[in-house]
Order: C-alpha cells, then sequence, then structure tokens
C-alpha cells in the first residue's frame, strides 16, 4: 500500500508586530517565522472512507472528526484516506501546531496523489497555513497573505517551553489595546552574526505578550525562567502563546538549558530546537 509521511515542524514567531485590523476584524501582522526541528507527524494512505486517528504524547484532547484542519486538508482533494496524525507539540499553543499540521496534509496527499499543484482553498484553512506551506525562515506580513522567504538567518538554537496552559488567540487579539503598532524594519539585515541577531531580535517586539500574560500570569514565569538559564541570550512568548523560546548560541547551550529547566518544572512541556 502506498504510505506519504511529512512532518510538520513547530513554527515560531521571533518576532509578532501589530500593525493594524481591517474593517472586517482580521489583524494585521508584520511577523519574522522560524521552524523547528521538533513537530507532529503526518501519514496518510488510501481506504475507502476518510478517517483520523490521532496517537503520540500530546494526543488527548485533540478531536479526530472533522472539526480537525488535518480533515479539512485532506477533504480538499478528491480521495478519500486514512489519516495518522502523531501529536507531539502542545495545542493552542502559539507555534502554529493545527496550521503546520494541516499544511504536512496537504503535502502528504499532493505526493500521495502525484499532484504538485495545491488546491483550490488550501489557504482558506488559516492564516498561517501559506507560511506553513513554505517551511522556512520567512517574513509574514497582512493577514497572513504575503509570505517573503528570509535567507539570512544565523545557525540557531533554542528552548521551547510550554507551561500547560491554553490561551485562546481571538482573547489576546481582543486584549491588545493598541492594534496600530509599527512594523518591523523595511528591510531586515541579512547575513547578521548570532550577536547581532539576538540583538536585532531584541529590539523588535511581540505585540501580543502583554495581553497574553494578563491573561495567563503563567507565561511571565516561563520568560523569567528562561531569562534566568546561563545558556539563554535572549527570551520572548511565540505567537499568541503560551509557548515561549529562549534563543541559545549552540546545540548543546540548548540541550542542557532545556534539562535543567525541565528538572526544574516537570509539569511543562521543555524541548530543544534547533531552528531553521
Amino acid at each position: 500500500m502506498q504510505i506519504s509521511k511529512v512532518f510538520a515542524p513547530a513554527k515560531v514567531n521571533l518576532t509578532l508586530h501589530v500593525t493594524g485590523q481591517r474593517a472586517d476584524g482580521y489583524h494585521l501582522l508584520d511577523s519574522l517565522v522560524v521552524f523547528a526541528d521538533v513537530g507532529d507527524r503526518i501519514t496518510v494512505m488510501p481506504a475507502e472512507t476518510s478517517s483520523l486517528e490521532v496517537i503520540g504524547p500530546r494526543a488527548d484532547g485533540i478531536p479526530s472528526d472533522g472539526s480537525n484542519l488535518v480533515m479539512k486538508a485532506a477533504a480538499l482533494f478528491d480521495q478519500p484516506v486514512k489519516i495518522i496524525l502523531s501529536k507531539h507539540l502542545p495545542a493552542a499553543a502559539g507555534i502554529g501546531g493545527g496550521s503546520s499540521d494541516a499544511a504536512a496534509t496537504v503535502l502528504a496527499m499532493a505526493d500521495l496523489l502525484g499532484d504538485a499543484h495545491l488546491p483550490e482553498g488550501v489557504h482558506d484553512l488559516g492564516a498561517d497555513v501559506r507560511v506553513c506551506l513554505m517551511r522556512q525562515a520567512a517574513r509574514m506580513r497582512g493577514i497572513g497573505e504575503d509570505v517573503t522567504p528570509w535567507p539570512g538567518l544565523p545557525e540557531l538554537y533554542a528552548v521551547l517551553v510550554n507551561p500547560g496552559v491554553e490561551v485562546p488567540t481571538p482573547a489576546v487579539f481582543a486584549a491588545l489595546e493598541t492594534k496600530a503598532n509599527p512594523a518591523m524594519p523595511k528591510r531586515i539585515p541579512q547575513a547578521m552574526k548570532l550577536p547581532a541577531f539576538i540583538k536585532w531580535i531584541a529590539a523588535q517586539r511581540n505585540d501580543l505578550e502583554t495581553p497574553a500574560i494578563a491573561a495567563a500570569p503563567v507565561i511571565a514565569e516561563v520568560i523569567a525562567a528562561l531569562d534566568s538559564l546561563p545558556g539563554v541570550r535572549f527570551a520572548r512568548m511565540s505567537g499568541s502563546g503560551a509557548t515561549c523560546f529562549g534563543l541559545c548560541a549552540t546545540q548543546e547551550d540548548a540541550s542542557v538549558s532545556a534539562a535543567r529547566l525541565a528538572e526544574a518544572h516537570p509539569d511543562w512541556w521543555v524541548t530543544p530546537a534547533r531552528l531553521s
């Protein structure tokens, strides 16, 4: 039986500037997005009727019916399939798990059917699906429709941490006091050495961090815990939360820092990662 398997990497917003709000309520963003070498896994295979099985360490609470973006993505193709979603990322965590799963499903279906064309409606699955289909460092603007690859990323490692609380994205956006904030500089510097890059990232923002902390104060605890680690150069929240990242200079720094934090907070999801 033909089977297609695709990795669904975690998406990390190194920056997230909210630059406006459209009349239809959608917020305008300017964000530098990277992807981690940790994530979920999608497997698809032909079947008489479509179905979804969710397995893995983070499977609890993940729907397996038509409400899951994975099923919606597969439904765009004229081929019933059995889908196995191996869930390793926390849900509703600000690291694009659902969108990345949907994008991976689209890529797996295209591979299974031998058709590289994206189906109509694929970008309606969610604002982050377009950048998740690209699967590389990129600048994402507008409501997610303006995505430009950014090849200037230095070798970068991180500790990803989620304290186990879900922060509803609509509530975080609604609590944002100022909707029209400055965008990132028009040009993102290229080929920066790591210290300069981290300094540049630190000079940018995640405009959703303050309202997310108001909704879930533990996020501030996570950032403080990351900042206290010797191997972490800079810490910030990703997306709308509650996952945070701590940037590190080396893989060893990330691994040692992650192990130390996991020991201190065994109830948190903690993992080292390489960002690309």
